[in-house]
């Protein structure tokens, strides 16, 4: 479903990211992994369980 990526930087208090990337490697998942988790679990909040028909439609259309 997903066949490109793109690139968030985003900027951080320093203490705030050591302390989640602590906090991935106690789940064993990357810091990448975690925010797309986070970044879904928005998206499906906000537009409701069939977000990926939206979200991935929209984009063949355009």
């Amino acid at each position: 479903m997903e066949k490109r990526t793109a690139r968030l930087t985003v900027l951080v208090d320093p203490q705030k990211k050591a302390a989640f990337e602590k906090l991935c490697d106690e789940e064993d998942v990357t810091p990448s992994q975690k925010i797309r988790q986070f970044m879904r679990d928005y998206i499906e909040q906000a537009l409701g369980a069939d977000w990926k028909e939206q979200v991935f439609n929209k984009n063949k259309e355009g």
